[in-house]
């Protein structure tokens, strides 16, 4: 069965790709977040980064086959968003992948098959490339599809092979291109015309493993890798000019063209490219956000906060003043909530992250117009590539609108200096973030082709007998380790815990005869236990069987952390926000860390109630109950999981009964009573939306209580109190303190005004009005403002300007001016104080009557008097 182009919306073309697939034995699986696992990617940036280990040989697959819609997010060439039909931030990769299952054969035929049966495009449209030397894809298409050898473009290794990188594995691929206009005909058809042409369609055959020398071998399983644009299918389907005129992104561009007041239709290409990022960005900010990124100036975060800035000033360009990025956000949660629930479930976070950054960066973009008016006040022959860049990327400045004010101001802008320091920062971030690396791998890595995942015993044995499989000496593998090396060591069963969940490794001890290692930590690599230890007695050899036993003291404490942090989930949600979700932890063996998504502070009575509600489920004694369970049931159950997180399809349930459930493979205790006690130490902030929450639990609470202790005995023994009477005590001596500073402000005023007085005779005539420029050694600023308010007043119509060095290398400035000065002779006290400040290094302003101003230089300061006299003449004359 075909269907016209018109009949398909980007949800059914995502559902058919799927279904189709799944028709042919793939396993449809969900898209992973676009916060990835793979450490060496800031972002997942293509629809196989899911499936790195597997293509690595470092994890076997599942299925033998797989179809997914993956979220992706690319940054590299951002500056082509909306000027360009398809380039997008974020974007959808409709994918099929064989793992060692079917190949070049099968792929060929089932994407002819989706793109001419299922999305009815007619077969004259489409034409294909294939690798300069795949003749059996060429033979395929050819031969068994029946696409004439004319409309099968050969083409060259940086167009149709694809690589990992300069090692690893890799292959040729081919890729299906639609025809927008046919009746320009098949002679010299470029596919690098891309106002005819578009590549949707991308099939990637992984045959092949690269050495370090560049040879290929053929891998012993071949697998396909495949990516299907969605926008793009969509604008194909259609039949709209380009992928923002799509139903997946003109509704966002709706919304806030009606809030500008205009029409997109009738609007130039100026305004529409801003609609279009708009469009794009606030996408990618949605699914950002319900991914668990939050803005800040580094990594995901500076992304994210990068594009929601880009969101404000494109609107700002077309002419929106107030906040409008959550309305706009609305639609683009309406638009994905379908196919991704869970945008709608954390709307409340998106739109409160969303109106946070819009007030900050509305707050810093008037900072920006105050910078680009010092640039001005320079008086500069043209505005620097530097000065402009710096303007575009720290406030958010676009050049455009810098180009504007310069123009007012009869300047103009170094664009080939800025165009350069963009190349320069579009380098740095494409090295950052936007590489697919297959072959990072160190020596652990390289332990994993021959050794198997070590078998945790942890859960219920503290004590187990072990086989070194390997050792590390300075990440190189050796046969044996002496006494006093640090090594690293692989066994093939272990009782200790590696450090994954939050929760740090298991310490203890490797022991065999005399031989004697301590553990001080354990990693996991691929599955494989890392010992990080010492050899403190004897030779350790691989080989060797050991006795392995954990330090069940630390393991105790780490286990009640662990619990606690449990608990304190379930009590944040129960008592602030049922919306609250895990953002990162560390369980160690004497503290614990919790960070979660809120945002606001919590108040101190609600940090009580939940500390309280802790250890009332502690003195319930609620037993754990353990158990694997496939994900889905888990999900059905009520498990709470963290967000972001990729599991398997089985997966481990920790349930203390009516209280909390999770899935967690950490180490917890059998009830709840064994925890003991739980103690909130701090509620703190720690980014935009993000809060902290040390604490901690068991022992730990009465080596924390003990510290407590004591710092309350030296106090009471300091004031001569009991403990109960420290508050009242030290109030007291507060209050008394205040007083004296108070007192001794009110000598510091009279002192100055005394000295100042005698400052009057010194007084000059220029014209109508008196000047008066002095130093008051020694006075400190509020003395300086009331000394200078009275001398103004007692001279009338007159200028005072007085400066002070009151702490050593510290300047302070004062000018008070009467309303003639002000007024009739336009001498702005705020901006000519401002102008006095920069000799001593320093700045200020204030009312045009009077303000005051600092700086860092207090050898300047007579120079910087002698100057404010100078201009104080000419002003008024």
């Amino acid at each position: 069965m075909s269907f016209s182009p018109q009949s398909l919306s980007g949800s059914e073309i995502r559902q058919k790709f799927l279904n189709f697939y799944a028709e042919h034995s793939h396993k449809i699986l969900p898209s992973a977040s676009l916060v990835p696992e793979d450490p060496t990617v800031l972002l997942t940036i293509a629809g196989m980064l899911p499936f790195k280990p597997i293509f690595l040989g470092q994890r076997p697959p599942e299925v033998p086959r797989a179809t997914t819609s993956q979220k992706c997010i690319r940054t590299n060439d951002i500056e082509n968003v909306g000027r360009t039909a398809r380039h997008h931030t974020f974007f959808e990769m409709l994918g099929n992948f064989s793992f060692g299952d079917y190949f070049k054969p099968q792929a060929i035929a089932w994407g002819w098959e989706l793109s001419t049966k299922v999305f009815g495009l007619p077969p004259e449209r489409l034409v294909v490339s294939v690798f300069e030397d795949d003749d059996e894809a060429f033979e395929i298409w050819r031969d068994k599809i029946g696409i004439p050898g004319y409309r099968i473009q050969r083409m060259g290794e940086d167009d149709n092979f694809w690589k990992s990188g300069p090692t690893g594995p890799c292959g040729p691929c081919s890729e299906i291109y639609y025809d927008f206009h046919p009746e320009l005909g098949d002679d010299n058809i470029d596919l690098e015309d891309d106002t005819r042409f578009i590549e949707f369609y991308n099939l990637v055959f992984m045959q092949y493993n690269r050495d370090a020398d560049g040879n290929l071998t053929p891998l012993q399983n071949k697998n396909i890798d495949t990516g299907m644009g969605l926008e793009r299918m969509a604008q194909i389907l259609q039949s709209v000019p380009n992928n923002y005129e799509t139903d997946l992104i003109f509704p966002i561009i709706k919304t806030a063209a009606d809030i500008a007041g205009i029409d997109y239709k009738k609007s130039d290409d100026k305004t529409k490219v801003s609609l279009k990022v708009i469009g794009d960005h606030v996408r990618a900010v949605v699914h950002l956000i319900t991914d668990g990124v939050t803005a800040s100036n580094i990594g995901r975060g500076y992304i994210l906060r990068r594009l929601i800035r880009r969101v404000v000033r494109h609107g700002r360009l077309i002419g929106i003043e107030g906040e409008f990025t959550t309305k706009v956000a609305e639609t683009a949660i309406r638009l994905s909530e379908e196919a991704y629930p869970q945008t709608r479930e954390r709307e409340t976070l998106i739109k409160t992250e969303l109106q946070r950054e819009e007030e900050r960066f509305l707050e810093t973009l008037e900072r920006g117009e105050k910078l680009l008016a010092e640039v001005l006040d320079k008086k500069p022959k043209k505005i620097s590539g530097k000065d402009a860049f710096v303007l575009y990327d720290t406030y958010g400045f676009p050049l455009e609108l810098t180009q504007e004010i310069a123009e007012e101001n009869g300047l103009t802008v170094d664009v080939e200096g800025f165009e350069a320091e963009m190349e320069e920062q579009r380098r740095r971030s494409q090295n950052a973030h936007e590489t697919i690396d297959l072959t990072v791998q160190g020596s652990l890595d390289k332990l994993a082709e021959n050794i198997h995942p070590t078998a945790f015993l942890g859960y219920s044995e503290p004590i187990s007998e072990a086989l070194v499989k390997a050792i590390l000496v300075e990440g190189k593998s050796v046969e044996s380790a002496e006494a006093g090396t640090k090594v690293q060591i692989v066994l093939d069963q272990t009782p200790f815990y590696a450090e994954s969940g939050g929760q740090i490794g298991d310490r203890g001890f490797l022991s065999f005869g005399e031989t004697v290692v301590r553990v001080e930590d354990v990693q996991k690599e691929s599955n494989i236990f890392i010992h990080l230890g010492k050899v403190e007695r004897g030779i350790l050899t691989v080989g060797m069987t050991v006795n392995a036993q954990i330090d069940r003291a630390c393991r105790r404490r780490a286990q009640a952390n662990h619990t606690a942090t449990h608990l304190l989930q379930a009590a944040l949600k129960l008592i602030v926000d049922p919306t609250i979700s895990q953002a990162g932890s560390l369980v160690s063996f004497d503290r614990l860390r919790f960070d979660f998504n809120c945002p606001r502070q919590l108040t101190p009575e609600e940090v009580q109630q939940v500390e309280d509600q802790v250890n009332t489920w502690i003195a319930e004694a609620h037993p754990a109950v353990v158990a694997e369970m496939p994900l889905e049931e888990a999900k059905k159950k009520g498990a709470t999981a963290m967000f972001g997180e990729k599991y398997a399809d089985v997966v481990r349930v920790v349930d203390y009964t009516g209280v909390s459930m999770e899935l967690c493979g950490g180490t917890h205790v059998n009830n709840t009573a064994e925890i003991g006690l739980f103690k909130i130490v701090s509620e703190t902030g720690i980014s935009s939306g993000i809060r902290r929450i040390e604490a901690v639990a068991g022992q730990s609470v009465l080596d924390y209580l003990k510290v407590r202790d004591n710092v309350v005995k030296e106090l009471g023994d300091r004031f001569k109190a009991k403990p109960e009477e420290l508050p009242e005590r030290i109030t007291n001596l507060q209050n008394e303190l205040k007083a004296t500073q108070k007192q001794l402000e009110a000598a510091k005023g009279e002192l100055a005004i005394a000295k100042s007085d005698q400052l009057l005779a010194t007084a000059e005539t220029v014209g109508e009005v008196k000047i008066l420029v002095a130093e008051l050694p020694g006075v400190d600023a509020d003395s300086l403002k009331t000394a200078a308010e009275r001398l103004q007043q007692k001279l009338g119509e007159s200028a005072v300007v007085l400066g002070s060095s009151p702490e050593e290398g510290k300047v302070s400035l004062v000018a008070a001016f009467s309303s003639k000065v002000h007024k009739e002779k336009k001498l702005q006290a705020g901006k000519f104080i401002g102008n006095i400040a920069k000799i001593c290094g320093g700045g200020g302003g204030g009312r045009p009557n009077f303000a005051q101003a600092g700086g860092r230089d207090a050898s300047k300061l007579s120079e910087a008097l002698e100057s404010a006299k100078t201009q104080l003449v000419e002003g008024l004359k």
